[in-house]
């Protein structure tokens, strides 16, 4: 693997984890909305993320048989959780039915502030890594001299 194909690998983890981090942040933000878009409760989002092939151009599947298994990453899709929301009783709530209980978003506060670190841990690996293939290639940069 070259140093530009290292460089964009990490470039597609960064990329991830911020998707990953933004959508971790919308679900905190909604934690307690009652009522969306749809009417219903907020409902959890989950991005998919997907192994990609780490190909710019076909000279480079030609060139090099090295790179065959380096892969990245991307978001293919941001997915609604399917688990039902959590009923709390308040008959106060503009949004009670009729017996007093309120539709909460299926968000676990605890959950997403856990995967919020595991984003930003993943993050700040690819930014390390990163920045070891930059000094990779300014180090033999310096050997021209």
């Amino acid at each position: 693997m070259d140093l530009f194909s290292s460089m964009r690998v990490s470039a597609s983890g960064l990329d991830a984890q911020t998707k990953r981090m933004n959508t971790i942040s919308s679900n905190i933000a909604n934690a307690e909305t009652t009522r969306g878009v749809d009417g219903g409760p907020y409902k959890r989002k989950d991005p998919i993320v997907e192994a990609q092939t780490d190909r710019e151009s076909f000279g480079e599947i030609l060139q090099n048989q090295l790179d065959e298994n380096v892969q990245g990453v991307q978001v293919v899709d941001i997915q609604e959780d399917p688990r039902p929301p959590r009923m709390v009783y308040n008959p106060n709530h503009p949004d009670a039915n009729a017996e007093g209980y309120v539709a909460m978003p299926n968000v676990n506060p605890v959950e997403e502030m856990a995967n919020m670190i595991s984003a930003q841990r993943s993050y700040e690996a690819n930014v390390t890594a990163l920045g070891a293939a930059k000094g990779m290639a300014q180090k033999a940069l310096e050997i021209g001299r």
